[in-house]
C-alpha cells in the first residue's frame, strides 16, 4: 500500500535578511515533509528558524526576505509567487493560527464580522449563509452562546476564547494545512488542554495536516507524529516523536530534554540548562554552530558543519558523533549534559517550626467597587482576594497558581502596598504594613521586593546594568557601604560579569536580563522577594539556569520567595508550599508533595491534569480531568462553592449534595486531622470522572 502524496513538501529552504552588520542566514536548509491528518512539530530556541519557517511557507515575509528552495503545497510550488496568488491559497486551503490572538483579530471589528470576511473572501457565499456557517464554527470551536458571541468584540472575549475565534477562522474554509505558531503560550493550562484537544478533532475529522510551531516540548508529546529541531537556522534532528524522547540522538535535543522540569517527578536537584547562547547567523563558519556549548564536541565538530544524516530508519541527525550516542543522551556511559552539585551543607535547612515567619497575611481581602450611572453610584463590589490566611518563613518558596482571574497577581500587589479597599493584615519581617503610613512605610518596603515577569519591560533601557542594580541602594540612602563594590558582588551572585556592568539591558539575553533583575532585587537584602512568572517568557534552557539561580540564592542567602506561576512543573520544582486559587480564595494549601501527589480538591486535579508531560507514551495514555467553559468573571461569582458550575464531579453527585454545593460555602479543613494538607471541597472524598487522553 503506497502512503498518499504529501500536503507540504519543504526541500533545501533557505531565507536570509539584509543588515546593517552583514546578511542574516536565517534559515539554512530545511527539509520538512508532512502528510494528510499528521502533525509535524519544530521545536527549539528563540532565534533558531522555527517562526521564519513558517512564515515563509505562508507567504508572508517582507519584501527584504531573499527566500529560495522549493515550497510545494498539494504539489504545486508556491516559491515565488506573488501575493496576489498566495491570497487565493492563504486561508483557503492553507491557514495560520498565531501566538496572541489578540492581536491577530481587528480590534475594531466583531468576532462574527471577521469570520464571516474570512468565508466570503474564499467564496461566493452569501452573507446570510456565511453568517450562519460563523456561528456553527463558534459552537463547533466550544465558545458558548455562538449567536450571542457573535455581536462580541475581540476585547469582550477572555484569551482562550480569543485563541478558539482564531481557531475558527483558521478552519473556516476547511484547509489542507493549518500552521500553529505558538498557539498556547499566552493561556492557562486548562485552555491550553482544551485548545489542543480541538486541534485533534479537527485533524481526525478533516483530515488537515498541522505543522505545529513551539518551544513547549510536552505538548509536542501529546500531539505530535513527527518532530524537527532546530538550531541556528537548520533541522538538527528530526524522527518520529516517540524515537525522539527515547533515543536522542543529537546533543542539543539532550540537552532540551534535560532542562525541562517535570510534573510527574519530585524535585531531585538542578536541572540541566544548556550552557551558551545560540549564535548571530551572521558569516557562519564551516562548523558545528552547536559546538560551543556542547560538552561532548570534539576536534571534528569545529572543522566542518555535520549534515543531516539517516541514523536508522526515519530518524535524522545532523551530528558527527551521533553513532556514539546511546540511551536517552549517554556517550561511553556517561551523561552529556551532568547537573552541578548541591553543596550539602546549604541544603540542610531547619525545620518550618523552627524557621522564622517572614510573611503573615490574615484576612486579606481586595475590593473594587462597581460604580454605574452618570453620578457613578455603587452598586456592588467585586473581591479579587476574599480573606486569605497564609505565612512564609525563611529560606522557603511559597506558590500560588490557578487559572487567569483568579487573583494571584492582585493578592502580590495588596502584599507590596496595601490600597484603599483593602482590608486585613500583611506583616513582613515583624512589621505591619496595613497600619504604617508615609516614611515609616517606605522603611517598611525595603524588606520586601519583587521580580517581573517580562525581563526586558521591567528594566530601564537608558540606564546602565549598574545604575539598575545600584537604584535601590541609592533609593534607600544606603550610604554605609561601597554602592560600586556591591554591585560587582550581586553581579557575581547571580552568575554575570562585573566587568559588564557599564553595558545597557540591550546587549543582554533574555535569561541574563532576568538575572540582571534578580540581582536587583537582592541589593537591599530583603527577607522576601516576590516572583510574578519570572521564567515564562524565557525559553526552556535558559529558564533551568534561572530557575537553578532562584534555588541556590535561597539556600545561601536564606531569602524567602512567594512566588505565582501558571507552569506546574516550575512550581514542583521550586516551591516547598502550594496554594491553588479559584475566584479570589485558596480551594487547596499544602506541601508540594501533599498537593501534587495527593490533591484533594476537583480543581487542583483539573489542573495537574492538564499539565503536559514530556513522555509520548505516557501523555498519549493517562486519563484527564476536563473542565468545560472557562473562569467566571469575579463581578459575576456563583453561590455556594465557587467551582460549582464547572466542577466534573458535582454532576456525579446526588441531587440532595449538589444542593449543598449550590448554597454552602465550603471552608478550607485539614485533609485528615491535624494536617497542614487542607482543601475547601464538601466531597472530595469522592472520585472525580476522568477521560481518556483524545485520540490523533
Amino acid at each position: 500500500m503506497t502512503s498518499p502524496d504529501p500536503i507540504l513538501q519543504v526541500t533545501d529552504l533557505q531565507v536570509s535578511f539584509p543588515t546593517e552588520s552583514g546578511i542574516l542566514d536565517a534559515v539554512r536548509g530545511v527539509d520538512l515533509t508532512i502528510g494528510p491528518g499528521r502533525c509535524t512539530a519544530i521545536v527549539g530556541e528563540s532565534g533558531s528558524g522555527k517562526s521564519v519557517t513558517s512564515l515563509s511557507i505562508m507567504g508572508l515575509l517582507p519584501d527584504s526576505a531573499d527566500v529560495s528552495g522549493s515550497i510545494r503545497f498539494r504539489g504545486s510550488e508556491l516559491t515565488g509567487l506573488d501575493d496576489r496568488h498566495m491570497s487565493e491559497i492563504r486561508g483557503s486551503e492553507m491557514s495560520m493560527i498565531f501566538q496572541d490572538p489578540l492581536t491577530a483579530l481587528t480590534p475594531v471589528y466583531t468576532v462574527g464580522d471577521q469570520i464571516v470576511e474570512a468565508l466570503r473572501a474564499h467564496t461566493t457565499m452569501p452573507r446570510t449563509n456565511a453568517q450562519k456557517r460563523a456561528t456553527e464554527l463558534l459552537e463547533l470551536v466550544g465558545i458558548p452562546d455562538p449567536a450571542r458571541r457573535m455581536r462580541a468584540f475581540p476585547h469582550e472575549l477572555s484569551g482562550g476564547m480569543r485563541q478558539r475565534v482564531v481557531i475558527a477562522i483558521a478552519i473556516a474554509n476547511d484547509p489542507a494545512l493549518i500552521i500553529a505558531d505558538e498557539p498556547t503560550t499566552a493561556l492557562d493550562v486548562t485552555i491550553q488542554a482544551q485548545v489542543m484537544d480541538l486541534l485533534a478533532t479537527i485533524r481526525r475529522e478533516t483530515g488537515a495536516a498541522l505543522l505545529l510551531i513551539t518551544h513547549d516540548l510536552g505538548l509536542v508529546a501529546g500531539t505530535a507524529d513527527d518532530v524537527a529541531v532546530m538550531y541556528a537556522g537548520r533541522v538538527v534532528e528530526r524522527a518520529g516523536a516517540d524515537d525522539l524522547y527515547v533515543t536522542p540522538r543529537m546533543p542539543y535535543t539532550v540537552g532540551l530534554l534535560a532542562s525541562i522540569p517535570r510534573i510527574d517527578r519530585e524535585h531531585g536537584g538542578p536541572l540541566v540548562p544548556i550552557p551558551g547562547q545560540p549564535p548571530v547567523l551572521i558569516d557562519v563558519d564551516d562548523a558545528c554552530p552547536f559546538a560551543p556549548r556542547c560538552p561532548a564536541a570534539v576536534a571534528e565538530c569545529t572543522a566542518s558543519e555535520p549534515g543531516l544524516a539517516a541514523i536508522d530508519a526515519d530518524h535524522l541527525s545532523a551530528c558527527h558523533r551521533s553513532g556514539a550516542i546511546t540511551g536517552v543522551g549517554d556517550i561511553d556511559g556517561e551523561p552529556i549534559f551532568t547537573p552541578s552539585e548541591i553543596d550539602t551543607e546549604i541544603t540542610d535547612t531547619p525545620a518550618e517550626s523552627d524557621r522564622d515567619v517572614v510573611l503573615r497575611v490574615r484576612g486579606l481581602t481586595k475590593e473594587f467597587p462597581i460604580l454605574t450611572g452618570l453620578l457613578r453610584r455603587r452598586i456592588g463590589s467585586v473581591y479579587a482576594v476574599d480573606g486569605l490566611d497564609f505565612d512564609v518563613h525563611k529560606g522557603e518558596t511559597m506558590a500560588i497558581v490557578g487559572e487567569s482571574g483568579s487573583g494571584k497577581t492582585t493578592t502580590l500587589l495588596e502584599i507590596l502596598r496595601a490600597e484603599p479597599g483593602t482590608t486585613g493584615k500583611v506583616e513582613i519581617a515583624g512589621a505591619d504594613f496595613s497600619t504604617l503610613k508615609g516614611r515609616a512605610l517606605r522603611s517598611a518596603r525595603k524588606a520586601v521586593q519583587i521580580v517581573f515577569q517580562d525581563p526586558m519591560g521591567s528594566l530601564n533601557p537608558r540606564m546602565t546594568v549598574h545604575d539598575i542594580i545600584a537604584e535601590p541602594l541609592r533609593a534607600y540612602r544606603d550610604s554605609t557601604r561601597d554602592i560600586d563594590g556591591r554591585v560587582a558582588e550581586l553581579m557575581g551572585l547571580v552568575g554575570l560579569d562585573p566587568a559588564h556592568a557599564a553595558r545597557f539591558p540591550a546587549a543582554f539575553s533574555g535569561g541574563q536580563r532576568q538575572r540582571i533583575g534578580i540581582a536587583r532585587a537582592l541589593a537591599v537584602n530583603p527577607t522576601l522577594i516576590v516572583l510574578d512568572e519570572p521564567v515564562s517568557a524565557l525559553d526552556v534552557s535558559i529558564q533551568a539556569s534561572v530557575i537553578n539561580l532562584l534555588d541556590r540564592l535561597k539556600r545561601e542567602v536564606g531569602v524567602a520567595y512567594l512566588f505565582v506561576a501558571h507552569d506546574l512543573s516550575v512550581v514542583r520544582h521550586l516551591s516547598d508550599r502550594v496554594a491553588v486559587m479559584y475566584l479570589g480564595r485558596f480551594v487547596e494549601i499544602g506541601t508540594t508533595a501533599d498537593v501534587f501527589d495527593r490533591p484533594a480538591h476537583p480543581y487542583t486535579k483539573a489542573l495537574l491534569s492538564a499539565i503536559p508531560v514530556p513522555d509520548p507514551v505516557l501523555e498519549r495514555t493517562r486519563e484527564r480531568i476536563v473542565l468545560t467553559g472557562e473562569l467566571p468573571s469575579p463581578s459575576a461569582r456563583p453561590g455556594g462553592c465557587a467551582f460549582h458550575n464547572r466542577c466534573p464531579l458535582r454532576p456525579t453527585l446526588p441531587e440532595s449534595d449538589q444542593k449543598a454545593c449550590i448554597s454552602e460555602v465550603p471552608a478550607l479543613h485539614p485533609v485528615v486531622s491535624g494536617s497542614d494538607h487542607r482543601h475547601a471541597c464538601h466531597f472530595a472524598d469522592r472520585s472525580v470522572p476522568v477521560t481518556p487522553a483524545p485520540s490523533l
